[in-house]
């Protein structure tokens, strides 16, 4: 097959890493890349928001099958154009891609199905907002519309907290994402991130993650997009991966189809285990970034098929098979991140990969041949052990060897995996 990716993050040189190791693959480009995809695949310079673009060159090289990476391309319906053109391609059309692409159609979609979930309003103004968070109380959610790049969600401790939230949302601190804002119930528990692949009849679970949020130690400081994160979830029992399957992605998958906008591609559910069981938090329909990254160390199937069977309708006939030993993935971003940083510092040097231990690139770039950071979070230090605990030696043994006087990073990935080890 001829294999053309979309993307340049973390989650696409983990993707990039996996799918060249298909012995399905014949030639692989992808757009626009990075400097570690570079390893694997031809770099193509297409403005991948340019659909026409992107269909002419996938015409040019007779690629047989897109994958894309990012939610926002998804959102645009860069999937819908490549179908148009007769291409197969790994992704939701627009219109199942607003799981992700509005807060609120995915809660109207949880009301609708009867899928567990905190209760919700939608505003478009800033004043009844206020009023709800005031009648409601603390803890509560608030929540741009919208794509925020992971940002635009704050969980308020208190109502000023809250209020200060919706003023972010409004007076334009999320662009677009934020001309409508989703108040929702605080749940109480523990995250964990749970993926399914899907082909709008049939779905295969994969394997569960758990995510870091917040930027400093301890679980402390304003929310990222991910500062790390390992797989499996100790706290997503088998019974529970059964009661996701049943309560939450099956009725999205039949609700998806029922309303005319069947959904092909990867279901990526953020949950809240409370004492009720799995509830819905947001959905993405894209692999995580940074979860996408341990997933794939912990692959043993090969990739290329389980996706093309997501595309042309056949993944009853695919299966996943996953190592036991787990994987824990340590983001390493610029000093300043979530806030305002420094671009184009140089990364002196990334150590050797190793069996079990990878480097992803996130956010990095080639300047006058040096390796240099362009993005808040920079590089996915990856490594794999026996238990949570040995893969987090392992990983933050590789990051020290890591030479970038820009970088920072947590110190504790893992630490609820490693105290229930213990």
């Amino acid at each position: 097959m001829r294999v053309l990716l979309i993307g340049s993050g973390g989650r696409e040189h983990a993707l990039a890493w996996k799918l060249a190791q298909s012995p399905l693959m014949t030639e692989f480009y992808a757009a626009p890349g990075n400097p570690g995809i570079a390893e694997h695949a031809t770099l193509a310079p297409i403005d991948i928001d340019n659909h026409d673009a992107v269909v002419a060159f996938c015409k040019d090289k007779a690629i047989d099958f897109v994958v894309v990476g990012p939610e926002a391309p998804l959102v645009a319906g860069i999937a819908d154009a490549l179908r148009a053109a007769d291409i197969a391609v790994f992704g939701p059309s627009a219109a199942a891609a607003q799981l992700e692409g509005s807060k609120g159609f995915t809660k109207d979609i949880c009301a609708r199905y009867n899928i567990p979930t905190g209760a919700y309003q939608r505003f478009n103004n800033a004043p009844k907002a206020k009023a709800y968070v005031r009648a409601q109380g603390a803890p509560i959610v608030v929540k741009a519309d919208g794509l925020a790049a992971g940002k635009g969600v704050t969980v308020a401790m208190t109502i000023d907290e809250a209020l200060a939230a919706i003023d972010d949302c409004f007076e334009g601190a999320f662009g677009e994402a934020g001309t409508e804002v989703v108040i929702e119930a605080y749940l109480d528990g523990e995250e964990a991130s749970f993926f399914c692949l899907c082909d709008g009849k049939h779905a295969l679970a994969l394997a569960t993650a758990q995510d870091h949020k917040r930027v400093g130690d301890g679980d402390t400081g304003p929310n990222t997009g991910g500062m790390g994160a390992y797989s499996p979830a100790p706290v997503m029992t088998p019974e529970l991966v059964e009661r996701t399957m049943k309560e939450i992605i099956e009725p999205t998958m039949r609700g998806m189809a029922e309303s005319g906008h069947p959904f092909s591609g990867v279901f990526f559910a953020g949950l809240m285990i409370t004492a009720k069981g799995p509830e819905l938090i947001e959905y993405n329909v894209r692999f995580g970034d940074p979860e996408c990254q341990v997933l794939m160390m912990r692959l043993k199937s090969d990739l290329l098929p389980m996706l093309y069977a997501c595309a042309n309708g056949t993944l009853d006939q695919v299966t996943a098979e996953w190592s036991e030993d787990p994987a824990l993935t340590v983001v390493m971003a610029s000093k300043g991140y979530p806030g305002s940083y420094a671009k184009n510092t140089p990364i002196a040097a990334l150590p050797a990969d190793d069996e079990g231990e990878k480097v992803f690139h996130a956010g990095t770039a080639l300047k006058d041949g040096a390796l240099v950071a362009t993005g808040g979070r920079v590089l996915n230090i990856t490594a794999t052990g026996k238990t949570v605990g040995e893969a987090k030696e392992r990983a933050y043994a590789l990051a020290g060897e890591v030479k970038w006087d820009n970088g920072f990073y947590r110190n504790d990935i893992g630490w609820r995996a490693v105290e229930r080890e213990k």
